[in-house]
């Protein structure tokens, strides 16, 4: 009988500690991703210059560029300043748009990627994927996943806690993206793979459950391991599929029909969880969802981050438009507008106010 394996495309490094980037030149070199310290530097515009003046003495021979937001162009233009130089590795470092722009870019010019993340806001640091904006609204891009991820945690506490809070609540809505999953391959026969569902939802679990606030390193790790873990797992599935369900499609309505109002990604991620906990009738598990997230300061209700009942009640008509194809709570029921709003009046009274 064959022994039978898989390979899974996964960071060589992961280093998750205070002052893990004290010595960011010297763990390249140990790795043998970058023994010269020819490094290319993406960094913002708004918080990179002050990153800049704090990391670059100890990467001398470090090129910085400061990249002018989140967009296609942005990515592109990235590419094209680096391709001239000798480098070893591409480095992001900062938040989503800035990491997002570097995975491109190294991508476009054929270098790897060192991740290094100066906020947990949400699981894009590890994922296969760039979400960068283009002239049709918001694209999707495969790269290679980052070669490094490099998170230190004395970084991480400086940033706002709203940031925190939002990789929270991503990383929390693994729960019901896995639980749709296997919905759908119930109902719609869709493979699912049991090594990524296992990976999202153990880390949400994990986050969940942890009894550590926003500002305890033992809770920070978990919440970055777990935005980690959740990156492989999409790529162990070659799909966003097992951290994305019907919280997604509720976070991109909301995205799409209020552009002006919407709240982190990750806030509504969390509300879009524990709402469609509790339409699948899992409601214990909903209460524990809803219970968690207030813990770590976490709107539950869609009046806590500035829509009304009746504009969440649409945002969850609208939602399944965001995503075709993609079968989850919201495709299995198919409510009217008056049956979501009957739904959404349960829930918020069943979580209490």
């Amino acid at each position: 009988m064959p022994v039978l394996t898989r390979l899974i495309p996964s960071p060589l490094v992961v280093d998750i500690s205070a002052g893990a980037l004290d010595d960011l030149a010297g763990l390249l070199a140990d790795q043998r991703i970058s023994a010269s310290g020819k490094l290319a530097i993406a960094i913002s515009g708004g918080s990179g210059p002050a990153l800049r003046e704090r990391f670059a003495p100890a990467l001398p021979d470090a090129a910085w560029f400061e990249v002018g937001g989140g967009t296609l162009d942005d990515a592109i233009k990235l590419a094209d300043a680096m391709k001239s130089g000798h480098y070893d590795a591409v480095v992001g470092m900062g938040g989503g748009k800035i990491i997002d722009c570097a995975k491109f870019a190294a991508a476009r010019i054929g270098l790897p990627l060192v991740a290094v993340a100066t906020n947990l806001s949400h699981d894009g640091l590890c994922s296969p994927v760039a979400t960068l904006d283009n002239d049709a609204g918001r694209g999707s891009y495969g790269v290679p996943n980052p070669i490094a991820i490099v998170i230190d945690l004395d970084v991480i506490r400086e940033a706002p806690i709203r940031y925190v809070r939002s990789g929270v609540g991503d990383v929390i809505s693994n729960i019901s993206a896995v639980a749709d999953w296997e919905l759908s391959h119930r109902e719609t026969g869709e493979h699912l793979d049991g090594l990524a569902a296992a990976m999202a939802r153990q880390s949400g679990e994990a986050v969940l459950r942890h009894p550590g606030g926003c500002g305890d390193d033992e809770f920070l790790t978990v919440l970055a391991e777990g935005l980690v873990l959740t990156g492989i797992s999409m790529s162990v599935a070659g799909d966003s599929r097992p951290a994305s369900g019907a919280c997604h499609e509720i976070n991109h309505a909301l995205d799409l029909l209020y552009p002006k109002r919407a709240a982190a990604h990750g806030e509504q991620c969390g509300l879009g969880a524990a709402f469609a906990m509790h339409l699948r009738g899992a409601h214990e598990q909903a209460a524990l969802m809803a219970a968690g997230l207030r813990r770590h300061g976490l709107p539950v209700l869609p009046g806590e981050i500035g829509f009304s009942d009746e504009e969440f009640v649409k945002a969850v008509e609208f939602a399944p438009r965001t995503r075709p194809g993609r079968y989850t709570i919201l495709e299995h029921l198919n409510l009217s507008t008056d049956q979501i709003r009957d739904a959404y009046a349960d829930y918020a009274k069943a979580i209490g106010s």
